[in-house]
């Protein structure tokens, strides 16, 4: 079975390539048939390979299939090259089958939309994509897929290119990464100088032999991989690209904000550990950008009214959780929430789209309410992701993911109080505007009218995904819950363990308590100010003060204005200065000056033969002078 690893990411390629090429003469059943079987397939040769890997792991706990030789330049030969481990599976399985379930939705949510066969072309190439980053065994191959990730997002945020501002978001998506991406790559050449390969398990070894901790360039490699991560991660400072993504259909941000893009960062930092455990500070960097990015979308995300641009905002402050968790060093934690992150808030984006679609695209909020009667699976399927969002304690997948976390960033050996307080700051924070989404959308009087139902095809992968939104956590549980730890157990060939302080240990309880009711406060505050009595919060959010922090929220902190400032408008007004393209100017002249004198040159030759013995008897004075009087 494991020889058919290169299968798993070829066929979502494979279903691109057919679409691109003769999708356009293709039944919309046939084109729904390749684009959803294609990730189908791949999701059952996951699932297939997964149950082989644990049943009858291979030697090491790790699988290479080498496909062929990619090419081989003054020694540098990277391969085509898969690796499959532990962390790669959990990767692929949840790239596979959540996929599997947006594509699936997606037959119906773009039934009607006139780019129906280009829309899956593009969901197919993303996927196999993501499929490359995650199995590659080089860097340089990472890089490839890391690359298409980028290329796919751009043509998917910008799929209704027609509107101007949807090529817009399209365009700031790529180029923003890009700055990431121009930092990774740097990285990639120096790893490359230091060791003469970019194999990343060569690398991972290589390093730990060669380099103490701290060393200066572990650190300043491991500096340009985070640069990487957080663009294509869409953590602070390059995070202004991701809420303006939601340009792009539901599924879209579904797919982009759940199992693929920004996860690549998580990805790209935990398969890269060995480095940031030599580079501290680095390693501490990523944490305090999780910590200040956890808080800050949170709370951008309480004041948004778009449907989409809340849960987009969350998905700024769940990977900001990721990336604390890896920053001290819990890195099977990151990874387990970034796999229970992947089934709510796919669930979340899908709802919202079943909801949008069904109020004749409306996605404001302010202008929903009422339905929870009028659409009951939807309701019951959002609520179960609302909680695993806000982590309510003890019957969702959420809490146990995001309990580990806070308690690991409190106990481990790298964590610290202040590290704690963020994370149970952004966990009440999430429970508020989580809540509010709920209130808002489903409870009150209607004030858009339904137009239609969602089919079955919308309802089904929201019922699967609620399904594991649920009980998924369950198979990582804390001491105190019965210590179960098949999660952390199953990467641990691949990921190191944390340790705790052991003198806490037996206040973990106290923890756990804490952070469940603070999840259950914000609840109760979001309740209050949008259910029991909304007239308190229109009274909080009219005073001066509150609405100009809304403002400022509501604006991402005025991080677009700041980087329009510094950035976009110095280079606009450069470029009306250079509109006339000054470089040219330059060649411009020179060729002109060749001109005039080739002219000037033209008009001794008229062919009469005075002109030419004067021209003789001129130049020989003139020589004669110069000999004369040197």
């Amino acid at each position: 079975m494991e020889n058919l690893l290169w299968v798993i990411p070829v066929l979502p390629f494979a279903g691109a390539l057919l679409l691109i090429l003769f999708g356009g003469r293709l039944p919309r059943t046939v084109v729904s048939l390749i684009g959803v079987g294609s990730v189908g397939l791949s999701a059952v040769l996951t699932l297939l390979l997964g149950f082989q890997f644990l049943t009858d792991a291979p030697a090491g706990g790790v699988y290479r299939q080498e496909v062929w030789q990619w090419f081989d330049v003054a020694g540098f030969s990277p391969s085509i090259a898969f690796h499959l481990d532990a962390l790669s599976l959990v990767f692929i399985f949840v790239i596979t089958f959540v996929g599997f379930l947006i594509h699936l939705y997606s037959t119906v949510y773009m039934a009607e939309d006139e780019g129906f066969t280009r829309f899956f072309a593009y969901m197919n190439l993303f996927v196999g994509s993501m499929l490359v980053l995650v199995l590659a065994d080089n860097l340089l191959l990472l890089y490839l897929g890391w690359e298409g990730v980028g290329l796919c997002s751009y043509l998917l945020i910008g799929f209704w290119y027609k509107e101007p501002q949807n090529g817009y978001a399209a365009r700031k998506a790529f180029i923003i990464t890009r700055v990431g991406d121009t930092a990774m790559a740097i990285g990639l050449f120096m790893l490359f100088h230091y060791f003469g390969t970019l194999h990343i398990q060569s690398i991972s070894t290589e390093a730990a032999q060669t380099w103490p901790v701290g060393a200066q360039p572990a650190t300043i490699i491991a500096f340009l991989l985070l640069g990487g991560a957080v663009g294509k991660s869409g953590q602070l400072p390059l995070q202004t690209w991701l809420p303006d993504a939601m340009a792009g259909p539901t599924p879209v941000s579904a797919l982009i904000h759940a199992a693929t893009m920004v996860t690549a960062g998580v990805y790209l930092i935990a398969r890269m550990h060995v480095l940031f455990e030599l580079a501290p500070l680095a390693q501490f960097t990523v944490a305090v950008i999780g910590a200040v990015t956890l808080l800050l979308a949170g709370f951008s995300a309480l004041t948004q009214s778009d449907l989409k641009r809340v849960l987009a905002y969350s998905t700024i402050s769940q990977i900001g959780y990721m990336f604390l968790a890896l920053g001290v060093g819990a890195w099977s934690a990151g990874i387990f929430h970034f796999m229970i992150h992947a089934f709510f808030k796919a669930l979340l984006f899908l709802a919202a789209g079943a909801i949008i679609i069904s109020l004749h695209h409306e996605q404001n909020m302010f202008k929903m309410g009422g339905l929870k009667e009028k659409m009951p699976a939807v309701f019951w399927t959002f609520l179960i992701g609302a909680a695993s969002l806000a982590a309510l304690p003890l019957v969702t997948a959420g809490f146990y993911s995001k309990d580990q976390i806070l308690w690991l960033a409190l106990a481990g050996e790298r964590g610290n109080i202040w590290l704690y307080l963020a994370g149970l700051a952004g966990a009440f924070i999430t429970a508020i505007y989580t809540f509010r989404m709920v209130f808002l959308t489903f409870y009150g009087d209607p004030k858009t009218h339904m137009e239609h139902p969602p089919g079955k095809l919308i309802i089904l992968p929201l019922v699967v995904l609620a399904i594991l939104s649920t009980v998924a956590g369950f198979i990582e549980l804390p001491h105190n819950f019965g210590h179960v730890v098949l999660f952390s157990s199953f990467l641990s060939p691949v990921l190191p363990n944390l340790a705790i302080n052991e003198s806490m240990a037996p206040s973990e309880w106290m923890f756990q308590a804490i952070a469940a009711a603070f999840s259950l406060a914000g609840v109760f505050i979001a309740y209050l100010l949008y259910l029991r009595q909304p007239s308190l919060h229109e009274s909080i959010r009219n005073s001066a003060r509150a609405m100009a922090l809304h403002r400022f929220w509501y604006a991402g902190w005025g991080f677009d204005k700041l980087y329009d400032t510094l950035f976009v408008r110095p280079f606009v007004f450069l470029s009306t200065l250079n509109k006339g393209d000054f470089i040219d100017k330059i060649y411009a002249f020179v060729a002109g000056l060749a001109n005039f004198l080739n002219r000037g040159l033209a008009q001794t030759q008229s062919g009469i033969l005075r002109w030419y013995m004067m021209g003789v008897v001129v130049g020989a004075l003139v020589i004669l002078t110069i000999s004369l009087f040197p």
